[in-house]
């Protein structure tokens, strides 16, 4: 069976479920809110799994799910050489999020990477310790600083309400997912002009480590008849 892994709650599961059912395909829950298996109905040869959608890089890394839906933030993030493990099936139009570098709005002579840059120098000398961005997107950030030639910083892991670490004193910036940016100006921060560092949305992702059965290449077979996909990531 191919093994299709979605959302397990909120309103990217609903999203996902009202995506497949534009397409013919009902994907349900076969029991409680608790449970974590469901039903495919509308594909043949197709077995649904509920996970966060934060496990579901590690699921197709590992190769435990065939299919899986998540934000491309999250899978570039979480697995190196991303391109080499999963396949990127389709961009599914919801979910969309950019990941941002925002600055507190006090900093009126910050609004680029070049300004950053030189503040995050000065920073050091003035205090003795390199300026802190606050983010769980570690791998992201640290690629895009780099390869624009930033290097006067330290990561601070922030797991939880990220726009707080600047009031909270624990960073002086921020990088984060937003949608609306809506959040970040209630805190004061102003995002750099220089554009995003990733724009995100959710995406049906193939894993090219799993074992692509007769019967797994037979679901994919039944899906594609609805969705029009045309992708062979056993290859």
């Amino acid at each position: 069976m191919l093994k299709l892994g979605i959302p397990s709650k909120g309103r990217l599961q609903q999203l996902t479920v009202d995506w497949f059912a534009e397409r013919g395909i009902t994907v349900a829950r076969t029991g409680s809110d608790r449970e974590y298996a469901g039903q495919v109905t509308g594909a043949e040869n197709v077995e649904l799994v509920m996970l966060s959608a934060g496990e579901i890089p590690k699921e197709l890394t590992a190769g435990r799910i065939h299919l899986g839906v998540t934000g491309n933030d999250l899978i570039q993030e979480k697995i190196a050489d991303w391109q080499q493990v999963v396949l990127d099936v389709e961009p599914m139009g919801f979910g969309h999020a950019d990941l941002i570098l925002a600055v507190p709005d006090g900093w009126v002579d910050v609004t680029t990477l070049d300004d950053l840059d030189a503040v995050a120098a000065q920073f050091r000398a003035n205090h003795g310790f390199r300026l802190r961005i606050a983010t769980k997107y570690h791998n992201l950030v640290r690629g895009y600083l780099s390869a624009n030639g930033v290097a006067d910083y330290q990561l601070v892991d922030s797991q939880g309400a990220t726009e707080g670490t600047v009031k909270n004193l624990t960073a002086e910036v921020v990088a984060d997912i937003t949608s609306s940016g809506a959040t970040l100006e209630a805190n004061h921060l102003r995002i750099l002009a220089d554009g995003p560092i990733l724009k995100s949305q959710a995406t049906v992702f193939a894993s090219r480590t799993a074992d692509w059965t007769d019967t797994a290449r037979a679901g994919l077979a039944s899906l594609a008849e609805k969705t029009g996909w045309d992708v062979q990531p056993w290859k």
